[in-house]
């Protein structure tokens, strides 16, 4: 006959597995996000950014010529403040992609697969002490930058590590056992509120969205960053005309 405490650990475990397994879909959607917008952001700097970072340059050459001709005109001075600040943003965005060795990796489906394990196993709302909930906090930190990297093996290395921990052995009796699953069941909602904010704040920040656009785009078999560096280059030319015009001889 089953006892009525243990048909409600029953019960309670299967919401907590329930609930860890929405936590790690979320947390590795959160993080795909991330990883995707680092792709994006290195390909439409390396496609565009130094384009713009020269367009930029060139306009605040010219608002400074046109100030060195106008010296008591003060629209002009706050123009070219401007366009001096802007160039060097763009300059010193172009600058810090086209520092990294190379862009982000692609996501894999077993990538995925490993970090969703990794997070089932080891996250931080499954803690049901201080010391294992840094300890956990720390694992998972390792897992979420062998991610970024695409790092199966270290993330697989993590897994298999963390289940040879003897502080990951317990042993309990049925009350207590209810009480951790309480416990993680709350800890789990928390932290199921949580990525969903962040995730809804991660889709929400302009180059999330300005990948979205460029690939449907492509998706129908436009070429948005080549048209934009074809405009960039064209109006690059134009404005290397007009500098060379306001200079005079």
């Amino acid at each position: 006959m089953v006892l009525p405490e243990e048909q409600e650990l029953a019960r309670l475990e299967a919401e907590q597995a329930e609930l860890k397994d929405q936590v790690a879909a979320a947390e590795l959607a959160l993080q795909t996000a991330k990883a995707v917008t680092a792709q994006f952001q290195h390909r439409y700097y390396k496609a565009v950014g130094r384009l713009y970072a020269e367009l930029d340059a060139l306009n605040a050459q010219i608002a400074n010529l046109r100030t060195k001709q106008a010296p008591h005109d003060a629209t002009l001075k706050a123009r070219a403040h401007a366009a001096e600040q802007q160039a060097k943003k763009s300059a010193e965005e172009a600058g810090v992609i086209e520092a990294q060795p190379k862009p982000p990796p692609v996501i894999t489906t077993s990538l995925r697969q490993a970090y969703r394990q990794a997070v089932k196993l080891m996250h931080p709302d499954l803690a049901v002490t201080e010391y294992e909930r840094r300890r956990r906090t720390e694992l998972m930190a390792l897992v979420n930058l062998a991610y970024e990297r695409g790092d199966q093996k270290a993330i697989e290395k993590l897994i298999e590590e963390f289940g040879q921990d003897p502080e990951a052995i317990v042993g309990d009796d049925i009350g207590s056992r209810i009480v951790k699953a309480i416990r993680r069941i709350a800890q789990l909602r928390r932290r199921l509120a949580e990525v969903h904010t962040e995730n809804e704040a991660q889709k929400k920040t302009e180059l999330f969205q300005l990948r979205q656009t460029v690939v449907k785009a492509e998706a129908k078999g436009d070429d948005p960053l080549g048209d934009l560096a074809r405009q960039l280059t064209q109006q690059i030319a134009d404005r290397r005309n007009h500098l060379e015009a306001v200079s005079g001889p």
